[in-house]
């Protein structure tokens, strides 16, 4: 269904986790990847708590921007990287869990811009629930080297 535009995206994509500081130390990790999709999950400590015990809205929000990020990053050219223009999403229920998993999948991928909707799951035993979803919008722009 997708073209994909780079034969070494997995490459690309463990690398954009691998590289972003910010999301190592949040401890994102990439579960895998295909053309327009990407998997990832964070095992939840009390870091990641905002002051009720539920895992922080921010934490929710970080990983269905950076998870969509790479979904469009599967279909992006060697030369190409993607930005975040703008993302919405709502939080449906409170997260307890041990651990977050997140899907992302490309709705729209486009020459500038390309549409993903991210859907974080709270993980706690074998339970998965929906706890937040996200409609992110992201551009594609050409790397300065």
């Amino acid at each position: 269904m997708f073209v994909v535009k780079n034969s070494d995206y997995k490459a690309r994509v463990a690398n954009i986790f691998v590289s972003a500081r910010f999301i190592q130390d949040v401890g994102y990790r990439l579960r895998g990847c295909g053309p327009g999709w990407c998997e990832t999950e964070l095992a939840v400590e009390p870091r990641h708590w905002q002051q009720d015990g539920f895992v922080h809205a921010g934490v929710q929000a970080t990983m269905a921007d950076h998870t969509a990020g790479a979904a469009a990053g599967t279909l992006m050219r060697v030369d190409e990287l993607v930005l975040t223009v703008e993302f919405k999403i709502n939080l449906l229920r409170t997260a307890v869990a041990d651990r977050l998993f997140c899907r992302a999948d490309v709705l729209r991928p486009g020459r500038q811009l390309t549409v993903v909707e991210s859907s974080v799951f709270a993980v706690a035993g074998e339970k998965q629930t929906l706890v937040s979803k996200a409609m992110v919008t992201l551009a594609l722009v050409q790397q300065v080297k």
